[in-house]
């Protein structure tokens, strides 16, 4: 389970590697394909870090580092934020490919990045979960704070983009679309978060799962 999670964390780190020597030479955004010196570095720094695809992954590296290190803790915020993660990058996963990724074109490196923040970051990480765990953790007040996370991310979004006319996503424009589509864009990839969060946690409440821990445990009961 460390060494699966340790693998987690190389594959994202090694993706925030190649996108931070992207920006600092110029080169294409991977959520976006933007580029170009043009734009001050500062800006494209905090770019990057709007996009819901790099704020899941920073959550899936923090997991991902804390439990390959041995130091998984129990408490209702480290839950809320497991949820969270596992949430919200599979909502990258699967809103990447489905919806944003036609309308991108990459090369290079950001193509490389691109994979391992919307593809093998999703896949690893779910399957690290439905593999070992844990479970019996998560529940409707659970649920609730992991939502804390993207719903402040989609209201400071909108806010930010009515500033400075710039969003991360093109369905979140609320110039090119309106606020009505954009609210209505909004409010389906809620229902569907909503929708996979219950799902999640049916999974979590009967999966039987594959944990060191649970091992442990059936071992000295039978011993």
């Amino acid at each position: 389970m460390r060494a699966w999670y340790a693998v987690v964390a190389v594959v994202v780190g090694v993706g925030f590697v190649l996108q931070f020597y992207l920006l600092f030479t110029g080169g294409a955004d991977a959520n976006s394909g933007e580029s170009g010196h043009e734009i001050p570095l500062a800006v494209r720094f905090a770019r990057l870090f709007s996009f819901f695809t790099v704020d899941s992954n920073v959550l899936v590296l923090a997991v991902a580092i804390t439990v390959a290190l041995g130091r998984a803790a129990n408490s209702v915020a480290s839950r809320a934020i497991g949820l969270s993660a596992l949430l919200g990058i599979t909502v990258t996963g699967t809103v990447f490919s489905l919806v944003l990724a036609p309308g991108i074109e990459l090369r290079g490196e950001a193509v490389v990045a691109t994979n391992l923040f919307h593809i093998a970051s999703p896949v690893l990480f779910v399957l690290g979960w439905l593999l070992w765990g844990s479970r019996r953790q998560w529940d409707v007040r659970i649920a609730v704070l992991a939502f804390i996370w993207p719903i402040a991310w989609l209201v400071l979004t909108l806010i930010r983009g009515a500033i400075t006319g710039w969003y991360p996503y093109p369905f979140l424009d609320v110039g090119q679309n309106g606020m009505v589509p954009v609210l209505l864009s909004a409010a389906a990839v809620l229902g569907y978060a909503i929708v996979l969060t219950a799902v999640l946690l049916l999974v979590d409440r009967y999966a039987p799962v594959a944990s060191l821990d649970h091992v442990g445990r059936s071992s000295s009961r039978t011993t």
